[in-house]
């Protein structure tokens, strides 16, 4: 019985040892994506046309807080001539227009991020296409984000134990 416990211990123990034989070692990398996208050339030129496109919105802004307060300024100079009804309309006016300014702020803050967007995305794309290239051709398994601190490939190699601390945990 002994010597059969000591044949299994010696397959237990060889088995172990050739699984821990496979291959075990990972190639680690590291990029400061933000410095990789500051050095791309065509960051300036989306830079540029992001530039000219809020300054464009910034000065129709501007256009209608001028115009908004000029009839704020012609109402008060005229408020003590003008009758209630006509008083009441002017002052319904300038509340629609000053309405208007605002929802004219927040659409220019969704169109400026989405052209923000348009504009930059390509640019993060062809960067993440040339890290997952140089990442594969060079055998990394794990390339880090020095920049965002996350990862920004990881090999077919890695195993994801997400299965295993579900099960750990009970969570089907």
């Amino acid at each position: 019985m002994k010597k059969y416990l000591g044949i299994l211990l010696i397959a237990v123990l060889v088995s172990v040892s050739g699984a821990f034989a496979q291959k075990t070692d990972y190639k680690f990398g590291h990029i400061n994506s933000n410095e990789l996208l500051s050095v791309m050339p065509e960051r300036d030129s989306a830079r540029i046309e992001l530039q000219n496109y809020s300054k464009m919105l910034q000065e129709e802004m501007e256009i209608m807080q001028v115009e908004y307060q000029n009839k704020v300024n012609l109402y008060l100079e005229k408020q003590e001539t003008y009758s209630d009804l006509v008083k009441k309309s002017k002052e319904t006016e300038i509340q629609e227009m000053q309405q208007r300014i605002q929802g004219f702020q927040q659409t220019a803050q969704q169109d400026l991020q989405q052209k923000e967007a348009e504009l930059f995305q390509p640019i993060m794309d062809k960067a993440q296409s040339a890290i997952e290239k140089v990442s594969k051709e060079g055998g990394f398994t794990y390339v880090f984000d020095l920049g965002t601190g996350g990862v920004l490939y990881f090999s077919d190699q890695s195993i994801d134990i997400l299965p295993l601390v579900k099960k750990e945990l009970g969570i089907e």
